[in-house]
């Protein structure tokens, strides 16, 4: 959750009554709607969840944590808050406070999609792996939601780490289709095709990540090297080991290619 949305989601909504309020016979004011018409323990409560969200993403947890619990003193029908207040919760380990705090978001905002795909990786993440699925199934179906690629790359993750990987390539390959350029999306397709056995098509997605300088890094490159040392291509994986150790030398990555620990 990045710091400003929920101000975005505000001035949408915002936009959407005015235009409907457009509608309404000239003379008659009496249901026109402005922002200043915004409740002020509302506004201060939107400053304190930008204000979350931004330490949250700097990894100041304690202190998004008390601006968060100072977002929903002021509105505690907050779904955003208590979303992100899960997410807080989560990162410091309370797992009880973390879901209680994503169930009372979707209470709140029973089609928050944004909620459902957070919930459904706190979920992987605690090995609950058919609630995950369902999770990100719900996220999924919901109208008009445009974070479908990340939802289904997290999807795809979990189901490969329930070992499911015919599943998780069919969920990967959709994501795939949908935001081909990225990165993430890429390399996993190819370690769950990689897992697979299709050494083939697990090399055509890594090459593609691996092709673009600021995409490629240790994991991607060391995914590479195994895939060609299990093809039996020993002088490419060697290649590619190579630059491993050039580009990225400190890596546990380059040190399992010294050892050949291909299977790591």
């Amino acid at each position: 959750m990045k710091a400003g949305r929920a101000a975005v989601c505000i001035a949408l909504l915002l936009g959407s009554v005015l235009l409907a309020a457009c509608s309404t016979p000239a003379g008659d004011t009496k249901d026109r709607i402005t922002a200043s018409d915004t409740p002020e323990s509302a506004r201060r409560a939107n400053v304190r969840l930008q204000l979350a969200s931004a330490y949250f993403a700097d990894g100041q947890l304690t202190t998004a944590l008390d601006e968060i619990k100072q977002a929903i003193a002021l509105d505690p029908r907050s779904s955003e808050a208590f979303n992100l207040r899960g997410l807080i919760y989560a990162a410091l380990g309370d797992n009880a406070l973390a879901e209680d705090s994503f169930r009372r978001a979707l209470q709140l905002d029973s089609r928050s999609a944004d909620t459902m795909h957070n919930y459904g990786w706190y979920l992987c993440l605690q090995r609950r792996f058919g609630e995950a699925d369902a999770m990100f199934a719900q996220a999924l179906a919901q109208p008009q939601y445009g974070g479908a690629p990340r939802t289904m790359l997290a999807q795809g993750i979990c189901q490969a780490r329930d070992g499911q990987l015919q599943e998780a390539e069919r969920t990967l390959q959709r994501a795939y289709a949908l935001e081909p350029s990225n990165p993430a999306i890429g390399f996993n397709l190819s370690d769950v095709l990689y897992r697979r056995g299709e050494y083939e098509r697990a090399r055509f997605y890594i090459r593609r990540v691996n092709a673009v300088a600021d995409q490629a890094n240790a994991q991607t490159f060391w995914l590479a090297v195994r895939i060609e040392a299990r093809s039996g291509n020993a002088q490419v994986a060697n290649e590619l080991g190579q630059q491993l150790r050039s580009r990225f030398p400190k890596s546990p990555e380059a040190a399992a290619f010294e050892q050949r620990r291909f299977d790591d």
